[in-house]
């Protein structure tokens, strides 16, 4: 195993470290004097760092391309509240160097009990025909191998190993949940839908080394291939009503929910309405979370900006901590003022503090 992972970033800062990372992105740049220099986006299993090496570049150009394992020697420090590597010398190392568990982020939860959890909700289902549909891709040894593992995002969200699964039974508890405020939502029909709305992640992400696209998934994308699938196991399952059919591929065409994000139908129904809107909330709900565990600074509430949601964000748990020292001080003053004393004057046949006594004689 690694001797420094990213999360030791803080214990760390201004110092020059020794560690092994996979090569998420690497960009060849000019510099303002016009050689070239290397911006890289290294990983392991505790997240992301950007690189950059400025020198000796020409011998580094060609030594590596991304999904590679480096050594790396260079002095970490912070930039706009985030940590940054600059980069004295790289390696490249050969996979029998590497442990590759060390390199994938993975799911603290238990893959296990998540996976317990959605056969629960699927035993629930009153709909015989959903049910058997469900149960037929959990039965699917392949299927459930790589639904358990998958990420549910390269990057945005959930971009972990167990991200699906997890992401899904979030999504699918926010489902029921919802449910049950709204009657006239078919439950069966909504909870189906958020199972299948990115099982097709399984073939369109790759997750051996690093996160990315298979060619399959970069020509098709996950909407695509989530339709044959649901085609290939409705196939198999005699009678499935061709309404229900029609529906479900609704749900998976149409989860983005705008054309500019790629849902080629705009949500028609109520259950396709409300699954966009619980993933949507469920993904960046996710993405705030990881930054905020991204971003180690102690001292600011406020993070740094966020691409996907064009904003910075307030971390409120910090924000709130701040006030903890102020009221203490201000429970302290008041503890100690003339009014506080004197509401806390002994009784009778209790022992007296002197420097109350005295207070009160004055």
């Amino acid at each position: 195993m690694k001797d420094f992972y990213l999360s030791d970033c803080p214990r760390f800062e201004n110092q020059v470290i020794i560690s092994s990372f996979v090569v998420i992105t690497k960009q060849v740049k000019p510099k303002k004097n016009g050689g070239p220099y290397l911006a890289l986006t290294l990983g392991d299993r505790c997240g992301q760092i950007e690189a950059k090496m400025w020198d000796n570049v020409e011998d580094a150009l060609d030594a590596f391309e991304p999904e590679d394992f480096l050594k790396v020697k260079g002095l970490l420090n912070r930039f706009k509240n985030r940590f940054q590597l600059t980069v004295h010398k790289l390696r490249r190392l050969n996979d029998s160097e590497v442990d590759f568990i060390d390199y994938l982020p993975k799911t603290e939860k238990d893959i296990d009990a998540l996976w317990r959890t959605l056969q629960e909700f699927v035993a629930s289902f009153q709909d015989i025909h959903l049910q058997k549909l469900v149960e037929a891709f959990m039965a699917d040894r392949e299927i459930a191998a790589a639904y358990r593992n998958a990420p549910a995002a390269k990057a945005m969200h959930h971009a972990y190993i167990g991200g699906l699964l997890d992401h899904v039974v979030s999504l699918i508890r926010s489902c029921d949940l919802i449910s049950r405020n709204y009657p006239q939502v078919n439950r069966d029909l909504l909870l189906t839908g958020a199972f299948l709305h990115d099982i097709g992640k399984i073939h369109e992400l790759t997750y051996t080394r690093s996160f990315s696209y298979t060619s399959r998934g970069q020509l098709l994308g996950h909407m695509v291939i989530e339709l044959e699938m649901l085609q290939a196991k409705i196939a198999g399952i005699a009678g499935f009503p061709d309404e229900l059919k029609t529906l479900l591929e609704h749900l998976i065409i149409s989860h983005h929910g705008q054309y500019e994000f790629g849902s080629p139908k705009l949500p028609m129904f109520p259950e396709a309405l409300m699954l966009h809107y619980l993933d949507d909330l469920d993904s960046k709900i996710e993405s705030i979370r990881a930054q905020f565990e991204r971003e180690f600074d102690a001292e600011s509430s406020w993070t740094s900006y966020n691409s996907s949601l064009g904003r910075t964000l307030l971390n409120t748990a910090k924000f709130l901590r701040k006030r903890e020292p102020a009221a203490a001080a201000a429970a302290a003053a008041d503890s100690q003022s003339p009014g506080a004393q004197a509401e806390t004057k002994p009784q009778s046949g209790t022992v007296a503090n002197p420097l109350v006594l005295a207070q009160e004689k004055i």
